[in-house]
């Protein structure tokens, strides 16, 4: 077997976020809020250079894309993160201010790279949510290496069913973030 060089890395940002912030609050030993929800560690900012570095793991980058939300006007997250590399993009939240059209826009971004790409690589895909089958079943298919990222406590089980190689966020949450007072 051919071992794989190249890798395409897939961020959805939200997952990340939220699941490092809450991951952040345990590891503070933050208690739970009066209506009883898992605590979130508002302080904890994701730092995009070291997550891509940490995530490459000096495999070459043939693309990094991260999908999350529009920001307000005056959030310079996503200039932050195109500083370091990636190919942001972003959609409106609902009206109800319900996330739309991430999870799907990572899926056909990803499919895209993967099927313009002359050779399997691997796929390094950010997330928990079992909403990226599909887009795993067309890596697979395609001969891609699949390695799935996520805090340990909200990778879906059906998902880490589907890939070559599970790694968690848990193990390497010092080297991919930081504190803002």
């Amino acid at each position: 077997m051919e071992k794989k060089d190249e890798c395409l890395i897939l961020v959805d940002n939200s997952n990340v976020f939220i699941e490092g912030r809450k991951f952040s609050a345990r590891k503070k030993g933050m208690p739970k809020t009066l209506t009883d929800q898992e605590p979130m560690d508002s302080s904890w900012r994701i730092d995009f250079g070291s997550l891509l570095k940490e995530v490459a793991n000096g495999h070459k980058i043939i693309k990094a894309i991260l999908v999350g939300s529009t920001p307000p006007p005056n959030d310079s997250l996503w200039n932050a993160a195109k500083m370091q590399g990636f190919e942001v993009k972003t959609y409106p939240r609902s009206r109800f201010g319900e996330e739309k059209a991430v999870d799907t826009e990572l899926v056909l971004s990803g499919i895209d790279a993967i099927y313009e790409h002359p050779r399997p690589a691997i796929l390094k895909l950010l997330s928990g949510d079992r909403d990226f089958i599909p887009l795993i079943a067309r890596a697979d298919k395609k001969g891609w290496d699949i390695e799935l990222w996520g805090f340990s406590s909200s990778i879906s089980y059906e998902l880490a069913l589907t890939v070559t190689r599970e790694k968690h966020l848990d193990d390497v949450f010092d080297r991919i973030g930081r504190y803002e007072d």
